[in-house]
């Protein structure tokens, strides 16, 4: 009845299929755009340092957990350029995993490539400087972040919060010296206090060795006390009153024991939930399944943000979406947190885990290449993504010109794939003046029959051979030198690349 410790795996394979379309999420201009400064809760909902709505609609970005000491991928790639490939996803929250291993004296990240001058400015950093690097440049891009104690160690997963080599008192003293370490970085709105507590923890049992909700208010007080503007996110347990589900998932005791801190209007819950790719549950069997699910989700966590109590924060659920329960399983799930179109941020918050392609059950939003996009993954989030946050400075998408700028654009245009009877492509927009860009509109003309069969990120419009793509309302907003990208499925195949024109906005 637990899911069981999620494999890292090098390689895994990944079929290929045509992507689904996506859709546009509503949103209002950069200047109106929620999420300023510190955020605090409001029966259900967070909302801003202005007192507006907000949701989380992120990704789980995972490596600070594990020997490596640092996120996976920068084997591969720039840490600068990923961020920006999640902002031109709509992600605008990345959840990092960590052990404290990261707090040990000597712990230096590794497996970073510096070639080509890929991640110049990580060179001779610890571990968390380079999580201070991540976390600025998140900031200027918009997205927020939210720290996650994962494990004790990188050796892995614990049932409780402590064990006998890293005792409660380290966990509540690391901590602290993130949440000041962060104080007045308000790209930073919060730490998920413990990951995924499970047996033998207990919810308002009272004993003070594996009471969760206890051990949770000792460490929310402790982090609030040196930083009181974070959220303090609070995951479930295993079993509740003989009834058990997900890891971390089971929320039930909520209603009769809330996490009670010193400073009012904090407390996120947290669930998570997996599919059969991480391990069978039993409601996935019942002959109802899926209608049956948004019952399931109402007795574990559901019923914490339908009864007003407190917002909940999906912060992990994913699958390899291999099976056709898998699939129905996401799609019932996507709808249950409410589409941003239809209820905006009165909704349940989420990351999804996880950006890594190196989930050795679920599988990532990246591809093995840690570049090119699962569109079929991420086109099932299209309805639950949510607005990007105000930057703080001039990274890829955040930052803005002054008076005078001029507004200009260019587009790449790049086959990922093409077997015959079809082609996947995708188009990069940077923006090569020298204000931000609001918007931006892409036309080419394919030199035959080709027919665009669905399309993400952006939205399209196709005349005889001529196609002309328009921004999403996420990833309209490029600063100057930033970029962002869009990609579409058609067919058929072995068509000549077309010349690309791009109109900024």
């Amino acid at each position: 009845m637990f899911r069981s410790l999620r494999r890292v795996l090098c390689a895994v394979a990944v079929a290929l299929v045509l992507p689904l379309a996506g859709s546009g999420v509503t949103t209002a201009d950069a200047a109106e755009a929620p999420g300023a400064g510190y955020w605090h809760t409001s029966g259900r909902q967070i909302l801003d340092a202005a007192g507006q709505p907000v949701r989380i609609a992120g990704i789980n970005w995972f490596g600070f957990e594990t020997g490596n000491h640092v996120v996976h991928g920068l084997w591969s790639r720039d840490y600068k350029s990923m961020i920006d490939q999640m902002r031109s996803l709509g992600y605008n929250t990345i959840r990092l995993p960590y052990s404290d291993d990261i707090f040990k004296p000597g712990t230096v990240p590794n497996s970073i490539d510096f070639s080509s001058g890929k991640n110049a400015d990580l060179q001779g950093l610890d571990s968390l400087q380079v999580m201070d690097k991540i976390v600025a440049y998140a900031g200027q891009d918009g997205l927020k972040v939210i720290l996650d104690r994962h494990r004790p160690d990188s050796g892995g997963q614990s049932a409780l919060w402590y064990t006998s080599a890293v005792p409660e008192s380290t966990w509540i003293a690391d901590l602290k010296a993130l949440a000041a370490r962060y104080r007045g970085q308000d790209t930073v709105i919060g730490i998920d206090l413990h990951n995924e507590p499970h047996d033998p923890a207990c919810w308002g049992c009272g004993d003070a060795a594996t009471d969760w909700r206890l051990a949770a208010q000792r460490a929310g007080d402790a982090v609030l006390s040196v930083n009181s503007d974070l959220l303090i996110f609070v995951e479930g347990v295993q079993t509740y009153n003989g009834v058990s589900g997900w890891w971390g998932g089971n929320l039930m005791g909520v209603g009769q024991y809330p996490v009670q801190l010193d400073v009012a209007n904090r407390v996120v819950y947290s669930a998570h939930d997996y599919a059969t790719s991480v391990a069978q549950q039993p409601w996935f069997s019942d002959p109802s399944f899926p209608a049956n699910m948004p019952g399931v989700w109402d007795k574990y966590w559901g019923y914490i943000f339908k009864q007003n109590i407190a917002p909940v924060w999906v912060g992990e659920f994913g699958t390899t979406l291999a099976s056709t329960v898998d699939q129905k399983w996401l799609t019932a799930l996507v709808s249950y947190l409410r589409p941003t179109s239809t209820y905006g941020a009165d909704s349940f918050q989420w990351t999804f885990w996880s950006w890594n392609p190196n989930s050795g059950d679920t599988g990532g939003i990246l591809k093995d290449d840690w570049q090119t996009v699962d569109t079929v993954k991420d086109g099932y989030l299209a309805s639950v993504k949510a607005p990007l946050f105000p930057g703080t400075g001039t990274g890829g998408g955040g930052g803005g010109g002054g008076g005078g700028s001029t507004a200009a654009c260019s587009a790449a245009y790049t086959v990922s794939s093409d077997w015959g009877s079809g082609f996947n492509a995708d188009v990069k927009v940077t923006n090569t003046g020298t204000g931000p860009l609001t918007s931006w509109k892409v036309t080419w003309t394919f030199d035959g029959s080709q027919q665009v069969g669905s399309m993400w990120n952006a939205s399209y419009t196709q005349t005889g051979r001529t196609v002309t793509a328009t921004n999403a309302a996420h990833n309209g907003g490029v600063a100057a030198g930033g970029s962002t990208s869009f990609g579409f499925g058609a067919a058929p195949g072995g068509g000549a690349v077309p010349s690309v024109s791009c109109t900024a906005g």
